[in-house]
């Protein structure tokens, strides 16, 4: 997630923590679990649902 970006169409807008920022899904990368060292919270079903969407419509080669 990142807080500066702009309405693009592979881009979820999201709030957190009184935030307002962008799941940026054609930036979209692996991390593995041992990196992450604490958790900051949860998105909710709804902006699950609009991420697997925006994922579904985007092109793969």
């Amino acid at each position: 997630m990142t807080t500066k970006s702009h309405d693009y169409p592979a881009r979820v807008k999201v709030g957190f923590q009184n935030k307002t920022g962008w799941i940026v899904l054609d930036q979209i990368r692996t991390v593995d679990k041992k990196r992450l060292t604490k958790r900051l919270g949860a998105i909710d079903r709804e902006t699950v649902q609009r991420v697997k969407s925006v994922i579904k419509e985007m092109p793969v080669d």
